[in-house]
């Protein structure tokens, strides 16, 4: 007998999946055969949908939410769809878009038609991923340009620091001990002495 089987995606762990699995509460599937991953679309290096692959026999049924929640990558997502419909006979359907149901259209004209559609959903997926990945590096430019930093905040300057770095900058005091009197590598003393240099100079 044909099981019938739910897929879920989210990007990140702090995303909520409840869109997607309100969508298949009214198609019983059986709650055992959803499968959620959260991690990027990237790729199919999925741990979830993995087991749920090697679970899935010749005749069952796959429902997924929309195209872009089983991958972002245009060429991965029409192989993984070959494998799925050809070699392992599974039937898809992808519920926001009614023509990508493997279930109808089975004549050439039908596959064919299914095919197109799905080339130009794939196309769009992938191209919403680049567009994402522009749009977070032109803001963090824009960020940047105004002034935001990233990352952690420097720790605070030892107590120790402007003596050491006075000693050092006039040849009294080597680099390696300047760093040990204040505690922290020598790296880190000479990346900190540019930085305060630099600030002695605005």
């Amino acid at each position: 007998m044909a099981n019938i089987y739910g897929y879920i995606r989210v990007s990140s762990r702090d995303q909520n999946e409840d869109r997607q699995t309100m969508a298949f509460q009214e198609l019983s599937i059986p709650e055992k055969n959803i499968f959620i991953d959260k991690q990027s679309g990237k790729d199919f290096d999925r741990p979830s949908y993995k087991r749920m692959v090697r679970r899935m026999k010749k005749d069952d049924l796959l429902y997924i939410k929309s195209i872009d929640r089983l991958g972002r990558n245009y060429e991965e997502i029409q192989e993984q769809w070959r494998v799925l419909t050809k070699e392992k006979g599974i039937d898809i359907v992808v519920l926001d878009m009614p023509l990508l149901d493997t279930r109808r259209g089975k004549d050439l004209m039908g596959t064919f038609l299914s095919d197109i559609v799905l080339q130009v959903l794939s196309f769009v997926a992938e191209n919403e991923r680049t567009n994402i990945r522009q749009r977070q590096a032109e803001g963090i430019a824009a960020a940047k340009a105004r002034g935001v930093r990233f990352g952690r905040p420097p720790c605070p300057l030892p107590e120790s620091f402007h003596e050491a770095y006075q000693l050092w900058k006039s040849g009294k005091l080597t680099g390696t001990a300047a760093a040990k009197a204040c505690g922290m590598p020598l790296s880190t003393f000479r990346y900190r002495s540019e930085v305060y240099k630099k600030a002695e100079l605005m």
